[in-house]
């Protein structure tokens, strides 16, 4: 019998157990030391200084809760899925093992400001999130004293290779442990509703079919609940213009310090933490040493710089003086405003930026059986797409016409002669 074979749970378990209070769970339950060494990592200690939203709470002001109260509400859906019956006798000790790790370490590769930063300097979380796990880093050194191989199987759920696609569904699909946390921690923070679901019935009529998660019949409506609500929540809190206006000028000033650096300006402020990114061979402990406190401690030397241009957008991003913004009609819009911009001192590379917001409420595979659909189980035992079983997703889908959301976005100052465009 082999390690894999031969792990208990039981075996791991720590002495004193510890319980995190938790605004969306209550309880946040550690049973294991692996897990307990994980959470007390620094590369998870760093997640404590990345905001899970990144600009929200520029409009919702009380979403200040970060990347580390996300994470560990993620691993804590994953204990509630292994305490279901179904998942229970499905999984080995090691695979529970392995998933509960997944989901805990998930968002470990985001950036500070997450999206804005990837967007610029052209890292992806997950690819980042992988080399945290395989290469030298503490996050690592835990995984491996559990066994040799245990970091790339960590790993390979959140690659999505994993040969075991329940630890895969359960970290990520369109109904996974993340999704459910964020929604209802999000909506919770932002002090709105739009994310409520009820997470408890979803999880009862989980059950095991053909190797992968389905779900029984009667649980359809809490489903179309919980897909109506991450379709209101990006409507009305992850796409509000006013956060899209601050993301838009948190990538204006990166762009500005990345366009600088190339062009051989000489900042006054050593850019020692962001060299490695600028310079594209960044390493896991550069990745781990740069946070938000630390983006935020070179805005405000940015305001001091012999430029312009990111003195003036750093001094916007303190001060919350956001980019305005309008419906964008067509590109020819575009171009008189990036004209009209230019013309009254405005360089359009950086105060004028576009974007067109689009949500698709569900993603249908028809029946290829692909890992990401929410599959159906009726009473005869037959499985259907989730569309098949929901008069409301089937609706949405037939409905061929996606809302979406055209803005342009611009300084304040030129608001009036925009206006008369």
């Amino acid at each position: 019998m082999n390690f894999k074979d031969k792990l208990t749970l039981s075996s791991i378990e720590m002495n004193e157990k510890r319980v995190l209070r938790d605004a969306i769970h209550d309880y946040i339950h550690v049973d294991h030391l692996v897990i307990w060494k994980l959470i007390n990592s620094k590369e998870m200690q760093r997640l404590r200084r990345v905001k899970q939203l990144g600009g929200t709470y520029q409009v919702f002001q009380s979403a200040e809760h970060s990347r580390f109260v996300h994470s560990l509400g993620v691993y804590q859906v994953v204990r509630r899925m292994l305490e279901t019956e179904c998942l229970d006798y499905a999984l080995s000790d090691y695979d529970k093992l392995s998933v509960m790790c997944a989901g805990l370490l998930h968002d470990i590769g985001h950036g500070p400001f997450s999206h804005s930063f990837e967007g610029v300097f052209e890292e992806n979380h997950e690819d980042i999130t992988v080399r945290m796990i395989l290469e030298n880093s503490e996050v690592h050194d835990i995984l491996s004293l559990v066994y040799e191989d245990f970091p790339q199987d960590v790993a390979s759920i959140i690659q999505h290779t994993h040969p075991n696609q329940i630890l895969i569904q359960m970290v990520s699909s369109q109904l996974d442990a993340d999704r459910m946390d964020y929604l209802l921690r999000d909506s919770y923070m932002t002090g709105t509703t739009y994310g409520q679901f009820d997470m408890s019935r979803i999880l009862r009529t989980m059950r095991i079919c053909d190797h992968k998660i389905v779900y029984k019949e009667s649980g359809v409506q809490a489903i179309e609940n919980y897909i109506l609500a991450r379709y209101h929540m990006y409507w009305q809190v992850y796409y509000h213009p006013t956060a899209r206006s601050y993301e838009h000028l948190l990538q204006s000033i990166f762009k500005r310090v990345k366009d600088l650096y190339y062009y051989g300006f000489e900042f006054k402020t050593d850019l020692k933490y962001l060299i490695p990114f600028l310079d594209h061979h960044m390493t896991v402990d550069d990745f781990t040493s740069l946070d938000e406190s630390v983006l935020l401690y070179y805005f405000k030397e940015f305001m001091n710089e012999d430029d312009f241009i990111l003195n003036d957008l750093s001094s916007r991003f303190l001060n919350r003086r956001l980019f305005k913004y309008k419906q964008l009609k067509d590109q020819q819009e575009l171009k008189r405003i990036e004209a009209l911009s230019e013309q009254l001192g405005y360089n359009p590379n950086y105060y004028i930026i576009s974007d067109n917001q689009k949500q698709v409420p569900y993603l249908h595979y028809g029946e290829s059986g692909e890992l990401s659909e929410i599959e159906i189980l009726d009473l005869d035992g037959n499985l259907s797409p989730l569309p098949s079983k929901s008069e409301i997703v089937s609706a949405i889908l037939n409905s061929k016409k996606f809302k979406s959301d055209k803005k342009v976005f611009f300084p304040k100052e030129i608001k009036d002669e925009v206006s008369i465009l």
